[in-house]
């Protein structure tokens, strides 16, 4: 075989011919004989290619790259230290709280949180996980009980511990602090307890410190209210304090923030501490409430801190406050023994504190039962799970109640029962207002239809269509009446004119079965059949749009009265989209001129057992006052210069001209008729008043009338216009929809006070005109109960008719017309059709 032998010696290779050699002393070989090879190219030794080279270096490279970069990890960022900064609070057992420790610049302060400090960092020492990491502590208030000290610590934990120091820091403790001298006392801290820091510190120019005088109300506001926006990018906070054994009730009179959105919202927070911790959060506040809200809020104790966050730099006005001390609730609770009364959570109806345990003992007679009916019931807790009541409750027989309920009863099967209320140390609610009852067993209800939940309810209520009991009980096992009712099969009764109206109100639609359309077919809204097929294939096939309104793509289709036209002349299938926040027409039409309908507070009051509207409820309401005659009518906004109302309100009689417009004042912005000069309402004089032409003062048929303002209405949170319907807006049969107005509560009684409110349903046009044979006109329609109850009257005329449409935008369905009575039985309300009108007022108004 062929071999290749390398040598090295001397200054070269030397070449020998075949068969010589020779060697050195050592006998090594000196030269080297290379024999012939078969392929000369196989048997040259040659160097890696370079590439391959390139190849292993990079390889290498990048293995000590992985390598180093571990070791990295490991030794610096899996041990890498995070800053924590905790929010806490102690009791200082053995120490009696003095005024001096008010101000934090005080000696006495001075020295208390030094030893507080001191205390703070011997328990870090003794505790594994936090000593190590401890840096600094501070101490940032002090208040009574017997002295409580707010403090925050700082520590720098490694990245892998810092869950497992927020446990520790959680932990409640005990520690006494050893004297250093004989002469001196033990120091003792109980209840030492700690918890992240949720928020900023505020700075020194938008913090501020009050105390409350005995009786007197101190007022406080965020900087520049009500003349100029609060700061933007701000973090400012309020310290109160009351006297020691003394609580505090805050109020905000006015609250308008920025909206709550889900991210960057301006933030108002109210804590029942002087430290901002989480646990101890009484409520959060963003957006706008109206001046009717119940914002008034209860402390545990003598102290509340109120932080505001700002993380937008949208123009508010903020807030206004007031607060109070109050004296701290001796016991809370009681015995009962009369044979009925009332009780309430503590300080109702503002929202109760934190931390209250309540119990009542009822005692009636001894031959009677006892129920407690609660009237008003809301306890939610944000974040608590439906159903779940661990935290705040109410407990009866052994029953947990809790979260926001409509009106129930609780029975006993004696002369005895048990109510308990507990909150916890966050959030809190409006709380509840009950009454108790003694009652016979054999007769609970005497006179009444009784619910099975317990509740008593009028008996001309049952069997009615409407569930006044919260378990139907009222509306089960009844006789019909077949001349205004239709029988379910389920066997509840409901009014004739929902049945076929494509709303399962039976709730096992017996109602929309057999309605004239064989299965697999389609119903438009005017009672058409159609094939499946033709619904959303971009034709009007019903004649009325129905087919194409609800269709996930919005077509361009043929031009009909049905239909909506875009500004550039080309209509589009789907129904009412007028601003409801998507681009239906191509040029975007059909969302321009939508400033309108949007009401500016977001958040309603709750109201129990009553139709008062709201301040700013209903923003574009308008209250009509005729010269020497008080209010008289009612109006909607539309615009800044121009009311829409009804036209029988300016038809002269031979003692006024009511077509005259300097008979007449607008008040908008107007809640209460007795508080016409409240700050936020508008007095406007009446430039022109415009019936239409073809008005009929005999028929009521065009009933609908114009008036320009002399000065232009200013927008504010309570003066907004509506939205006006486009020709082709659909109002169906079974809506709900909204009437407001001062007129008379009952028929043949007295105009309100206040704004009434009410909901109603709009009913089928034929039912309409069956029920008032040649009285209803193509301008008309009807909207109401055929059970009586909810309607307009007197005085409300002119008032709008208010439809909630998508987007929660509310657009103006009608203008109060007329009526046979008020609120009768087969007798609805009947009022002007507003669609019908759009092209005339847009001639007239421009609007």
């Amino acid at each position: 075989s062929n071999r290749i032998v390398c040598g090295a010696g001397g200054a070269g290779l030397r070449s020998f011919s075949r068969g010589q050699s020779r060697s050195n002393m050592n006998g090594f070989e000196e030269g080297v004989e290379f024999l012939p090879a078969n392929n000369a190219k196989k048997v040259e030794k040659r160097g890696p290619r370079r590439w391959v080279v390139l190849v292993a270096l990079l390889v290498v490279f990048l293995l000590l790259s992985l390598v180093a970069g571990f070791l990295v990890w490991h030794f610096q960022y899996r041990n890498m230290r995070v800053q924590k900064v905790f929010n806490g609070y102690l009791r200082i057992t053995n120490e009696n709280f003095l005024d001096a420790y008010e101000n934090s610049n005080s000696t006495e302060f001075i020295s208390l949180a030094s030893k507080v400090k001191e205390a703070l960092k011997l328990l870090y020492s003794g505790v594994p996980v936090l000593g190590p990491y401890h840096k600094t502590s501070a101490v940032t208030a002090f208040s009574e009980g017997s002295v409580i000290a707010y403090y925050w610590s700082e520590f720098s934990v490694p990245q892998s511990l810092v869950e497992e120091v927020e446990r520790a820091m959680a932990k409640e403790r005990v520690i006494t602090l050893p004297p250093k001298a004989r002469a001196q006392r033990s120091f003792v801290l109980t209840s030492v307890v700690a918890f992240p820091l949720c928020c900023v510190s505020s700075t020194d120019s938008c913090s501020f410190a009050l105390h409350a005088r005995a009786g007197e109300l101190t007022r406080f506001a965020t900087p520049g209210f009500p003349d100029s926006p609060y700061p933007a990018y701000a973090r400012c906070q309020w310290v109160l304090r009351g006297d020691a054994d003394s609580i505090l009730s805050l109020t905000f009179r006015s609250f308008d923030l920025a909206s709550c959105d889900e991210h960057d919202s301006d933030l108002v927070t109210v804590y029942d501490t002087l430290s901002p911790m989480e646990p101890h959060t009484v409520v959060r506040l963003c957006g706008a409430y109206p001046p009717s809200y119940n914002l008034t809020f209860l402390s545990s104790q003598n102290v509340f801190l109120i932080t505001l966050i700002t993380n937008t730099d949208r123009r508010h006005p903020g807030f206004e406050a007031t607060f109070v001390q109050l004296p701290k609730m001796s016991s809370c609770g009681g015995s009962l023994h009369q044979a009925q009364g009332t009780f309430s959570s503590p300080y109702y109806p503002g929202h109760y504190p934190p931390n209250m345990d309540c119990t009542w003992n009822i005692k009636v007679p001894n031959n009677q039962y006892v129920k407690v009916r609660f009237k008003l019931f809301y306890l939610v807790e944000p974040s608590v799970p439906l159903g779940s009541c661990s935290k705040d409750y109410v407990e009866i027989n052994g029953e947990k109640y809790c979260g926001q309920r409509a009106q129930f009863v609780v029975t006993s099967n004696s002369s005895q029962i048990t109510v308990r209320f507990h909150s916890d140390h966050s959030y809190t609610d409006t709380g509840f207002l009950a009454e108790y009852l003694s009652y016979d067993s054999s007769d609970p209800c005497p006179g009444m239809f009784m619910c099975k939940t317990g509740r008593c309810v009028r008996k001309d209520l049952r069997c009615d269509g409407w569930a006044d009991c919260t378990d139907y009980s009222d509306e089960r096992q009844c006789r019909c009446n077949a001349t205004y009712q239709f029988t379910c099969r389920n066997k509840f009764c409901k009014p004739l004119f929902w049945v076929c109206d494509s709303v399962n109100d039976c709730g096992d639609n017996s109602d929309e079965e057999g309605c004239s359309c064989p299965a697999g077919t389609f119903k438009c809204s005017n009672g058409k059949c159609l094939p499946q097929s033709q619904k959303c294939d971009g034709k009007d096939n019903c004649g009325d749009g129905s087919d194409e309104a609800s269709c996930d793509r919005v077509n361009v289709v043929t031009c009909t009265k049905h239909t909506y036209r875009c500004h550039n002349g080309l209509c589009v299938s789907k129904g009412n989209p007028e601003c409801d926040g998507k681009k239906d027409c191509s040029d975007g039409s059909d969302e321009k001129d939508c400033d309108c309908g949007l009401r500016s507070f977001t958040k309603q009051a709750r109201v129990v057992g009553g139709t008062n509207a709201d301040e700013g409820e209903w923003p574009w309401q308008v209250s009509l006052h005729a010269l020497g005659q008080g209010h008289l009518c009612g109006a909607s906004l539309i615009s800044r210069s121009w009311l829409v109302s009804a036209a029988h309100c300016f038809t002269d009689d031979k003692n006024f001209r009511y077509s005259d417009p300097k008979m007449w004042t607008a008040f908008l912005g107007l809640l209460d008729q007795s508080k016409r000069s409240a700050s936020g309402v508008q007095e406007h004089q009446i430039k022109r008043v415009i019936p239409h032409p073809s008005f009929n003062d005999f028929t009521f048929d065009y009933d609908i009338a114009l008036l320009e303002l002399e000065k232009p209405a200013q927008y504010s949170t309570v003066v907004r216009p509506v939205c006006l319907p486009d020709t082709s807006h659909v109002f169906p049969a079974g809506k709900a929809i909204w009437v407001t107005g001062w007129g008379h509560t009952q028929e043949g009684g007295t105009g309100a006070l206040i704004l009434q409110k009410g909901e109603i349903r709009v009913i089928n046009q034929t039912t309409c005109e069956g029920l008032m044979p040649q009285q209803i006109t193509p301008r008309m329609m009807c909207v109401g109960f055929l059970s009586g109850g909810v309607d307009a009257c007197q005085g409300d005329s002119g008032g709008p008719l208010s439809s909630v449409e998508a987007d929660g935008r509310i657009f103006q369905a009608g203008v109060v017309s007329w009526g046979e009575g008020c609120a009768q039985r087969n007798k609805p309300g009947v009022y002007t059709r507003l669609p019908v009108f759009r092209d005339w007022i847009k001639d007239q108004t421009g609007v």
